[in-house]
């Protein structure tokens, strides 16, 4: 076992009992430890006189103990919340009095009487807190202190002073002691994994260097470069961060292609049948990202291909030609969908454009009772459209030869590689609506080689969508009913199907009943998830019949719903709803030629961020535009479900704040898996990325 993997247990000021409470902060081994970095760091270095002191700011003090003082405050009685009196406990109270020859400090602590044996008269300390005021004598509750003697290596006062995220029963001061005592005692047993060449070439520190800096900045540094992450020794660490992620992707992407796959070789029948019966064009960037598909699966080995675009681009249609290459070819094809909403609007959709071509499509989901296990196994189904319930042990392929995944950021490495087990490795197409920033893309997604229709159906104009309160109602009515009146059909978006105690939203249910009121000559529909499948198809396909004018919803139709004639959607509790997702919605409307309106129902109070995304809908229709806004408001830890990705979390790394070292980091690790793919020249960066890998997946196969 290596020192940095070695139990926190057994560290100096450690111990059974507060090994358990680091626990709590998923601080088990010494490297846990170590590469817990401060949250944020507090400016401890301007010692001031203390008549100089001011009330109300964070400052430091130097001086002698004058005095200690217990003082005890007898029980008293209160009243509690059930009426009737009880006891206090007893209080006590410290008072450590500090002067330096300019005046008197007073130091407190409440309720710590045990804290009166660290000090003594005449001697020396520092300590740093928030200045109160208490008849003319300044005092500090609680404050930081350090005892001064010769040896005294200051930590928490007197300098840039590291603050951490603790739990009950671990102070910031016991664990900047922990912290400093594995540095001090242990820093030269950390071997560094990086290699010498990249850490030379990108001028970037030494690990040790960075970690003690990290916990314990220079004392010239500036403090303001360190709270925000991007002192060079926070950019090291988060370096090795990416750099161990994109050496992983990079050596899943080095065996997938070394793994031979399935060469098909289509005469292209089928898909030309298909775009005889298309009523539209393909766009140039459709028949590009086709194109580079057609490559793929000609090639003999898997194809890992993510194909990205705007909401109505086209991307289910590239999907659906690239089922029937495999279909041609003799082989099975399966779609993935995160819902069975989704699922089943694919299927629908399929069905209707395949069912002349002599072939057969089934739907899975966990709620179907009569799954068609013996048709698939047996080959007998060309297409198997499905949820989660396509990769579930009793599903078994006869010559699984294409999986297409939908919405992927639902999914993630894991279920890809579960999927793809049910064949001899068969090719993989993800599809995403979500549009993705490149430097996620590069993350999240660095396995996969990348398609982008970025070009949608000509004649599209962009939506108009305004936020209006719940004061300009009434201004909304009107534009509904002009809308429909000339023709058009709209969508009314709830955030919740019923009405609850727990909340005050606004729902779909109560929204129906109150709009067939205000428009008794519309025919106004329901649809939302608690009903059967059956009767949300129903509903769907009258609405895309123009046999229901106002369609109610909840998000249920955020994706996979076409209906070229609806021109106006009214997103209820717009507050309430992420960009993403708000952008989704949007899309529902825009598909044809005629001007479409997205109408924004905002409900004070507004957050801060809450206002943010309106603002980016009403000035952007640009589906990747909004997912760098986005990923700027919610942070990367928040946009997108990495945990949900199956890729190790990024702890120290921020990938808005540093980009340039994704770019750089995957460089330099495709460039070093290419050369050395075992990584044999590199056994303690093999295990430092065997090590961040654990638990998603065995980077390296052992023999």
């Amino acid at each position: 076992m290596s020192f940095l993997e070695s139990p926190i247990q057994y560290i100096k000021g450690v111990g059974p009992h507060r090994a358990r409470l680091l626990g709590r902060l998923n601080i088990k081994t010494v490297k846990d430890a170590l590469f817990y970095l401060p949250f944020r760091y507090e400016d401890r270095r301007n010692l001031k006189n203390i008549r100089n002191l001011s009330f109300g700011d964070l400052e430091t003090v130097r001086g002698e103990v004058v005095s200690i003082n217990i003082n005890e405050l007898p029980q008293q009685k209160s009243r509690g919340i059930e009426g009737y009196y009880r006891r206090q406990k007893k209080l006590t109270i410290l008072e450590v009095n500090i002067s330096d020859g300019t005046g008197i400090i007073k130091a407190k602590w409440f309720n710590q009487p045990f804290m009166k044996r660290k000090f003594k008269k005449g001697q020396e300390v520092i300590i740093s807190g928030i200045i109160k005021t208490w008849g003319n004598i300044p005092e500090i509750v609680n404050p930081e202190y350090e005892l001064i003697d010769e040896d005294s290596e200051l930590i928490h006062t007197s300098r840039i002073v590291p603050v951490y995220r603790v739990t009950e029963g671990i102070s910031a001061r016991i664990l900047r002691g922990i912290i400093y005592n594995i540095l001090t005692s242990s820093l030269d047993e950390i071997i560094d994994p990086l290699p010498e060449e990249i850490r030379r070439n990108y001028n970037l520190p030494a690990l040790q260097e960075s970690l003690f800096n990290c916990h314990f900045p220079p004392a010239d540094s500036d403090i303001s470069v360190f709270n925000r992450g991007v002192s060079p020794y926070h950019r090291r660490l988060a370096f090795d961060e990416i750099f161990n992620l994109e050496v992983g992707i990079a050596v899943i992407k080095k065996d997938e292609v070394r793994e031979k796959g399935i060469s098909f070789n289509p005469e292209g029948r089928l898909v030309r049948e298909l775009l005889g019966k298309l009523d539209f064009e393909l766009t140039a960037a459709q028949k590009k990202v086709f194109n580079e598909i057609l490559e793929d699966m000609k090639r003999p080995y898997p194809m890992n291909r993510l194909i990205q675009g705007d909401v109505g681009c086209g991307k289910t249609i590239i999907a659906l030609m690239a089922i029937l290459t495999a279909v041609e070819s003799g082989y099975q094809a399966a779609m993935m969908a995160p819902t069975e909403i989704l699922a089943e609007q694919h299927y629908i959709n399929i069905h209707r454009l395949i069912e002349d071509l002599g072939l057969r499509i089934c739907l899975l989901s966990s709620s179907l009772k009569d799954k068609p296990l013996q048709e698939i196994a047996g080959g007998e189904i060309d297409i198997i459209v499905g949820t989660h319930a396509i990769i579930q042990d009793n599903i078994r392929f006869k010559r699984l030869g294409l999986v297409v995944i939908d919405e992927q950021h639902r999914f993630g490495v894991m279920q890809r590689s579960a999927l793809r087990k049910k064949g001899k490795n068969p090719d993989v197409l993800v599809m995403t609506a979500t549009p993705i920033p490149r430097t996620l893309a590069m993350t999240v997604y660095g396995d996969l080689d990348y398609s982008i229709i970025d070009e949608l159906p000509p004649g599209r104009r962009p939506v108009i969508t305004r936020v209006f309160n719940r004061n300009q109602k009434q201004y909304i009515y009107q534009k509904i009913r002009e809308e429909v009146s000339k023709g058009g059909q709209a969508y009314v978006i709830y955030p919740v199907i019923e009405e609850s105690e727990n909340h005050d939203l606004k729902s779909a249910i109560t929204g129906k009943e109150a709009l067939e009121k205000m428009f008794p000559e519309f025919r106004i529909g329901l649809v939302h998830g608690r009903m059967k499948s059956q009767e949300r198809e129903a509903v769907m396909l009258a609405f895309k019949k123009k046999e229901i004018d106002i369609l109610v919803s909840t998000t249920v139709i955020e994706v996979g719903v076409d209906v070229p004639n609806a021109t106006l959607m009214l997103i209820i509790h717009a507050e309430r709803f992420g960009l993403a997702q708000l952008h989704q919605l949007r899309g529902r409307v825009g598909r044809g030629r005629d001007q479409s309106y997205c109408l924004l129902l905002a409900y004070d109070p507004l957050s801060e961020e809450a206002r943010r995304r309106l603002e980016v809908m009403v000035r952007s229709n640009n589906g990747f535009v909004i997912a760098e806004e986005d990923l700027n408001i919610r942070g990367p830890g928040e946009f997108f479900g990495t945990r949900q990705s199956g890729l190790p979390d990024l702890k120290i790394a921020n990938i808005v704040r540093d980009a340039d070292l994704i770019e750089i980091a995957r460089r330099e690790a495709f460039k070093l898996v290419e050369i050395d793919p075992e990584l044999d020249r590199y056994p303690v960066l093999k295990d430092a990325v065997s090590s961040f890998w654990t638990g998603k997946i065995e980077i390296f196969k052992t023999a």
